[in-house]
């Protein structure tokens, strides 16, 4: 679990530090990243989208509620918080999050990410 844990705290450092060389060895090749939008990625556009500064994280912290580790397979349930510029917008983000990491080749991935606003 603590491998986990240190894994998505590498993703969001690196997602604010804009450090994709980091960020592509987290990321599953069969990566689908759901945004607040509702939209998804593939690993290769939201790393296209990253390079090409469509989204620009300025902040991002995720508390974390629960680790399920069963095999190879780990859901982290929290929140994400964020400000993010989208397409030269900036916009703040409050959400419920779902990420799905998996082992390959001895190092966790991820695999899938679910953001959702949290219900009035």
């Amino acid at each position: 679990m603590q491998a986990v844990l240190a894994a998505e705290d590498r993703r969001y450092r690196a997602m604010v530090d804009g450090d994709l060389d980091a960020l592509e060895q987290l990321l599953a090749d069969g990566l689908c990243y759901t945004h607040s939008s509702g939209t998804r990625d593939t690993k290769e556009q939201w790393l296209a989208k990253l390079r090409s500064r469509h989204y620009v994280y300025r902040r991002a912290e995720h508390p974390v509620d629960r680790v399920e580790v069963t095999g190879d397979t780990a859901i982290v349930v929290g929140r994400m918080t964020a400000v993010v510029d989208v397409a030269g917008v900036p916009k703040t983000l409050d959400n419920l999050a779902l990420a799905v990491w998996t082992r390959a080749g001895g190092s966790w991935r991820l695999l899938a990410y679910a953001p959702t606003p949290p219900q009035a």
